[in-house]
């Protein structure tokens, strides 16, 4: 089939890049790093209303985003820094792109939309949450990745969305504010869905938890009855 040639042939060019990289001195980290100088361009280009061009460099942001893990399986050089510090530079990736496209909108030009702005502040809003209420249940050792709209999807319609907006008249193009739509319809849909499994998962312990809170056994020690939940809020 077309697709799987396809599949077959970008997955060579990317075990290639793996390889090649791995055998070059930049760490993994200084991979994460560079992806996010890569994302404010992308950023500075959306804030100055170059869409298409901003979409192209998301493609190569989107690149080294697959990269550095995988260099840094090949090299066997995976740590639990390296993981935190990919993801707090994720979110930094994240906000830097969509607050690019807020300015675009919020400028005095012709594009000017407040309800574009609103919509890509609501995107922003739900990108961020998506990532967090994974991180809050994974550290309550839930599982959690349900919800369709993933990183990689919301990188997929952001570049299909900036590829689109070319200074030609077609049904099929200008569809950055329909693709704003969908980001911040199915971002905050995904974060309820990951509320409502979390709750699933977590409602029998926490019913057990507090019926032994209410009714503690006579040989158990002092404060050994509490529920251990912590609400703080993990920035």
């Amino acid at each position: 089939m077309i697709s799987d040639a396809i599949g077959s042939g970008a997955k060579r060019i990317l075990d290639a890049l793996v390889r090649a990289i791995a055998r070059s001195s930049i760490s993994p980290n200084a991979i994460t790093f560079i992806g996010l100088l890569i994302n404010i361009g992308c950023g500075v280009l959306y804030g100055y209303g170059k869409l298409f061009s901003a979409g192209l460099l998301l493609i190569f942001a989107a690149l080294f985003d697959m990269l550095d893990g995988r260099v840094a399986r090949l090299r066997r050089e995976v740590t639990r820094f390296g993981a935190f510090f990919d993801s707090v530079l994720d979110r930094y990736s994240d906000i830097v792109v969509y607050v690019g496209i807020m300015i675009y909108y919020a400028r005095d030009t012709v594009a000017h939309s407040t309800v574009l702005v609103a919509l890509t502040g609501l995107a922003l809003v739900g990108s961020v949450l998506v990532s967090y209420s994974r991180a809050r249940a994974e550290s309550l050792n839930i599982a959690c990745r349900v919800g369709f709209l993933e990183r990689p999807e919301r990188m997929v319609l952001l570049i299909i969305g900036s590829m689109t907006e070319v200074n030609h008249q077609h049904f099929l193009l200008q569809k950055m504010p329909q693709v704003l739509w969908v980001l911040a319809a199915l971002s905050h849909w995904t974060v309820v869905h990951r509320i409502y499994h979390t709750w699933r998962e977590l409602r029998e312990p926490d019913r057990l938890g507090i019926e032994e809170a209410q009714h503690p056994r006579e040989d158990s020690p002092a404060g050994e009855n509490l529920v251990g939940v912590d609400y703080s809020v993990q920035s």
